[in-house]
């Protein structure tokens, strides 16, 4: 994955988690963290919602990072596909680390610890070029 692109992931907070049950899409709003290692972004979320329980049942996912945007010239984001996962023993016990050390105020809020195994990236990057965009797929 190219260093630009696990920057930028790293670097935000937010995603938008795209879901889709009986071919009517649904999307919620989750604060994340970025397992590099296993490309996997991961979130806390009760298993009642809405977005986990049609993940649950289907867990092809899309989504979208996107930073606070000002000018068109130093816009930068992120669309991405993947696999919704339920981390488990020491991938759990990873995911949870990383993610309370970014969101310590999690460890207060009920939910579950959650993933999305990422499948493709593409990366618009106006900072590199009006429409500039980088791609990324697991192998």
């Amino acid at each position: 994955m190219d260093i630009r692109i696990e920057t930028f992931i790293e670097k935000q907070k937010n995603l938008t988690f795209c879901t889709c049950e009986d071919n009517i899409p649904y999307c919620a709003n989750c604060f994340y963290a970025f397992m590099n290692d296993e490309k996997m972004l991961i979130f806390k979320s009760d298993k009642n919602t809405k977005h986990i329980s049609q993940a649950i049942k289907n867990n092809a996912i899309a989504g979208t990072i996107l930073p606070d945007l000002d000018k068109i010239g130093t816009i930068k984001g992120i669309q991405f596909t993947g696999n919704f996962v339920a981390p488990a023993d020491n991938l759990l016990d990873k995911a949870r680390k990383i993610y309370y050390k970014k969101f310590p105020f999690a460890l207060a809020i009920t939910g579950k610890m959650w993933g999305v195994e990422l499948a493709t990236i593409k990366m618009t990057d106006n900072t590199l070029g009006i429409g500039k965009k980088l791609t990324w797929e697991r192998l």
